[in-house]
């Protein structure tokens, strides 16, 4: 049927519409971002119901309409529900995916996005219940290969302006370098001061720009071998939670700067 298409995406937002359908927003592979109508599914009978939840990834068939397609068909193939159960692990998934919604192209294969998308997703999934530093830890890697992704990630090895390579100082107490929001990128206090035109949004210890720094890794498995290579005594859990909030916070003024959106899940990972 010259009507209908397939696809295979991700559901990111849910609203209901009518006496019982919901309309979905979907992250799909073959078209970016569409949103359909889900007949009916918010009955206790419904086949299509439990397929339309949040952060299920289908396999779909379906229907163009006037002025929004319908879903038919939905075979599952990935469920993350384990983030469901888990507030810190939700607050990142919705996080994660009003980043995405930010960024996505409808009518436009987001291959990349899409798999970058499930990647973090199913790490968030598999991280122990309850563990609010991990999830904390795993969202600011997810947003920044998120910015990478769309080309606006900040430079976080450099000064922007005297292009000196920057790495964490343990050794002086209070040491601290400048970071623009503006610019994207760190920037040396001392310059800063010389030139009033230049904006420090923040100040970054030595273990914020080391967290911040390894953001890029394609994992955070090397973040403790780079802890004991900088410090002469081991960072506590509570030392390394606030840097996790911290870089949090950064990020979440980043992107409201940068992609001109708040944030509506942060108000969870505040809690």
């Amino acid at each position: 049927m010259s009507g209908t298409y397939k696809a295979t995406g991700i559901n990111l937002k849910a609203i209901p519409i009518g006496e019982s359908d919901r309309l979905l927003t979907i992250l799909t592979r073959e078209r970016g971002l569409i949103k359909a109508i889900v007949p009916g599914a918010r009955k206790s009978k419904s086949s299509l119901g439990g397929r339309s939840a949040l952060f299920m990834v289908n396999n779909l068939l379906i229907v163009k309409g006037r002025s929004l397609d319908k879903i038919t068909q939905a075979e599952t193939l990935t469920v993350y529900g384990r983030s469901i159960g888990d507030l810190g692990k939700l607050a990142a998934s919705q996080y994660l995916a009003e980043i995405v919604l930010a960024q996505a192209l409808s009518d436009h294969p987001q291959e990349e996005l899409y798999q970058l998308l499930l990647l973090h997703l199913g790490r968030l999934n598999n991280l122990d219940l309850n563990d609010s530093t991990a999830a904390i830890a795993h969202l600011c890697q997810g947003i920044f290969h998120l910015l990478a992704l769309g080309g606006i990630a900040p430079q976080l090895y450099h000064c922007y302006v005297t292009r000196q390579a920057i790495e964490p100082n343990f050794q002086t107490i209070n040491w601290q370098i400048g970071f623009c929001i503006e610019a994207g990128s760190i920037v040396e206090l001392a310059t800063a001061r010389e030139d009033p035109s230049i904006t420090v949004d923040y100040r970054l210890n030595a273990l914020d720009l080391l967290l911040f720094q390894h953001l890029s890794d394609p994992s955070l498995d090397r973040l403790e071998m780079a802890i004991d290579r900088f410090t002469l005594e081991t960072i506590s859990d509570l030392e390394l939670a606030g840097g996790w909030r911290r870089l949090e916070r950064i990020l979440r003024q980043y992107i409201h700067y940068h992609l001109n959106i708040q944030i509506r899940s942060a108000a969870l990972i505040d809690l």
